[in-house]
């Protein structure tokens, strides 16, 4: 029998072989999850599963090929006989005691062929930027080693946080060959990325990850497999009582590294941020949050980095192959010149933006690994005068954040000791001061303040307001609480300052415990320092700047706290494959425009140290951080050459011409229109305007008062 012709060009099938598991949300299935497969849509397949018992309180955990590199296939069978051979229970059927991770692992393993140590279950790969960091270092290091062999090659990665520099640290080392890696870092704190990093990607299986807190004994490792090494400069460079190296560190001394990895190079810089950061901090609880921060007994460490850089084996006396320094903010480095070009790989705010931009661009069906990086906003508000007249000051005459919300007192006896005019900026950052809210009506326009503007609402449900001092974070907290701030009382209001908040990370749980979800809550958290540096609350979506910063290091350390990114992978339970970016963007308000402009300004030209103009340095901040500033007047966005401006003179041409062009600047009275009209010279001038004359005398008489019939 002939067939016809639709029978013999038939469609080829699609169909791809995926690997899924579900969980249920009940106590009977606690702990399990359904491993299966199928060749359809995982999402429609698991749904026809379930209806008939109508059960619908289930999440989809993962959804992953079943492919391997080679074309070759593999089943749910042999997923759950992996895991059965790793130890865990099949309880029933395709249901597996086992967490979502060991299900990751095996894929992992059966896709290389490898059997990996502990759930080294990762298989990304490097992001682009990660792969040119690793390439430009690998190739600068061989360039000096084919000078001289025994030259021992330095590099710097100035990177900001989330570029991700551990898992591409540990690439360095692989493609460097590196059997011996050593990470002395400033921050102990750090130390779980590192280790976390080591023993979850399936790329560094069989690494061995030692410290002072591993139980291992550094003698019995493996000498044939990689090791590394992470410690404090305070252990290592620690002396015991008769000035030797301590003991359990003299193997350190001994060993001949390939790779010494500097983390968290910044100290000298960052011993003054942390101080600035701390400064309104009690004295011991700044001293106990700086040591926490930066590892106590450093005191004596000679704060010159270029004493670290230049003359590292008589600092800290090993031998290796190599250095690579990391830091976020090594402005110090790159302003003196201790790192040439050739020696530094950049990856800043701006490259993150840039990238996050291109990726949508050109992968639009594609799931963006910048996607959730929030971009950040910066808004800047003049006040009004009879403020500033309460607290200005310096070059410019700026606002005086700290006279400003001068406090005394502690706990509930707290208060501003300009607390009436605290209270008008409350009621100014909400639309609800009535000068302000005149202003307005004669220009027409109101400018979009925090606390008022529906677009910016959305972004203060959850805030950081940093303050001066512990007294300040008081009387805000009681000023808030008080009667007639109705408006206020719809958000938790938590004071992380004091010693009554805790040290380090002590200050963290109430602030989380009062954000919850973040969904449901509104908070405020007032900081005069604490949980400025080392955490993450994805939930905060704005910082008020209510202080004086001298350094753009302080200033935008404490900025990048809300910048964290906030999304939900697998929003519908149903594609884990899928995210859902809850905070696009992130705000900054400033309430100091010269101060906030100025430093913008030196952050980015910080940032491009090797770029000669200023202004093209500034401008490619802002091309990803828009600047919006209020003149009293109007909003206004400005540009490099206008932030310069104002960073310089404390204005610039484009608010100066708002300025001029206000309709708060026009106050004209009959009384003053008839004075003008009666004076022949006055009207001489007023008629060689082109719009008086095109307009006619008629239009400038005095208007006549209203006759009112009763």
């Amino acid at each position: 029998m002939s067939k016809d012709i639709e029978d013999i060009l038939a469609p080829k099938p699609e169909a791809r072989p995926r690997i899924y598991a579900y969980s249920i949300n009940d106590r009977a299935h606690d702990g399990l999850l359904k491993v299966g497969q199928t060749t359809r849509d995982v999402k429609q397949r698991v749904a026809e599963q379930l209806k008939i018992a109508a059960i619908k309180n289930y999440k989809i955990e993962l959804d992953e090929s079943a492919e391997r590199a080679d074309g070759t296939l593999f089943t749910d069978h042999h997923v759950r006989a992996a895991l059965l051979k790793k130890g865990f229970e099949n309880v029933e059927l395709e249901w597996m005691r086992c967490s979502v991770v060991d299900v990751q692992t095996v894929l992992a393993e059966l896709r290389t062929g490898q059997h990996l140590s502990g759930t080294h279950h990762e298989t990304f790969a490097m992001r682009p930027e990660q792969a040119d960091a690793v390439k430009k270092t690998y190739d600068y290091f061989h360039s000096i080693w084919n000078e001289g062999m025994h030259a021992v090659p330095r590099f710097l990665w100035n990177a900001k946080m989330r570029f991700g520099k551990t898992f591409t640290t540990y690439q360095l080392a692989k493609k460097l060959g590196a059997k011996r890696m050593l990470v002395v870092t400033f921050k102990p704190a750090v130390e779980d990325a590192w280790q976390t990093d080591l023993e979850s990607h399936m790329d560094f299986n069989g690494w061995q990850y030692l410290s002072r807190n591993s139980e291992r004994d550094p003698t019995t490792i493996d000498p044939a497999k990689p090791v590394v090494y992470f410690g404090s400069f305070q252990d290592l460079l620690g002396r015991d009582e008769a000035g030797n190296i301590k003991s359990r560190n003299e193997w350190l001394h001994m060993v001949k590294w390939d790779l010494v990895v500097f983390d968290e190079y910044h100290f000298g810089a960052w011993r003054e941020t942390a101080k600035e950061l701390f400064e309104g901090e009690e004295a011991a609880v700044a001293r106990e949050e700086t040591n926490r921060e930066y590892t106590i007994g450093l005191e004596k460490v000679n704060e010159d980095l270029s004493l670290i850089s230049r003359k590292e084996p008589i600092f800290l006396p090993i031998t290796t192959k190599a250095y690579l320094y990391l830091s976020g903010t090594p402005f110090k480095a790159l302003a003196t010149g201790e790192f040439i070009e050739e020696q530094i790989f950049n990856w800043t705010y701006t490259d993150e933006q840039r990238a996050k931009e291109d990726f949508t661009a050109k992968y639009q069906d594609k799931l963006n690994p910048y996607g959730a990086l929030p971009q950040m906003r910066l808004l800047t508000y003049q006040m009004p005068d009879e403020l500033l007249a309460i607290a200005s000051g310096g070059e410019f005459d700026e606002f005086d954040l700290n006279e400003f919300f001068t406090a005394s007192g502690t706990g509930s006896n707290a208060q501003f000791k300009h607390k009436n005019d605290v209270q008008k900026w409350l009621d100014i950052i909400r639309g609800a001061y009535f000068p302000q809210a005149v202003e307005s009506l004669k220009t027409g326009t109101r400018p979009p303040f925090p606390y008022s503007d529906v677009r910016l609402l959305p972004y203060l449900q959850h805030s950081f307001w940093f303050l001066p001092n512990v007294a300040a974070c008081h009387a805000m907290a009681n000023l808030l609480a008080e009667r007639h701030n109705t408006f206020w009382s719809h958000y938790k209001v938590i004071v992380a300052a004091g010693t009554s908040a805790g040290i380090g990370l002590e200050a963290l749980p109430p602030v989380r415990s009062a954000i919850g979800s973040g969904y449901e809550t509104k908070t405020i958290t007032l900081s005069c320092g604490k949980l400025t540096t080392g955490v993450t609350v994805a939930q905060w979506s704005s910082i008020l700047m209510l202080r004086n910063l001298k350094s753009p290091e302080t200033y935008f350390q404490a900025a990048f706290r809300v910048q964290s990114p906030w999304s939900i992978k697998n929003p519908d339970g149903d594609n884990p494959n899928e995210e859902e970016i809850l905070k696009p963007v992130c705000f900054v308000f400033d309430f100091a425009p010269t101060r906030a402009l100025r430093q913008l300004s030196e952050y980015g030209i910080g940032l491009s140290p090797n770029e000669p103009n200023p202004e093209n340095a500034v401008k490619d901040l802002v091309s990803f951080l828009p600047v919006l500033a209020y003149d009293g007047a109007n909003m206004t966005q400005i540009d490099a050459g206008g932030i310069l401006d104002i960073a310089m003179a404390g204005t610039s041409a484009t608010l100066l011409a708002r300025k001029w062009e206000s309709a708060l600047l026009v106050n004209v009275d009959n009384d003053t229109l008839r004075r003008i009209l009666d004076d022949p010279e006055a009207m001489a001038a007023v008629e060689r305007i082109e719009g008086w004359r095109v307009l006619g005398d008629n239009h400038f008489c005095p208007a006549k008062p209203r006759e009112i019939s009763y």
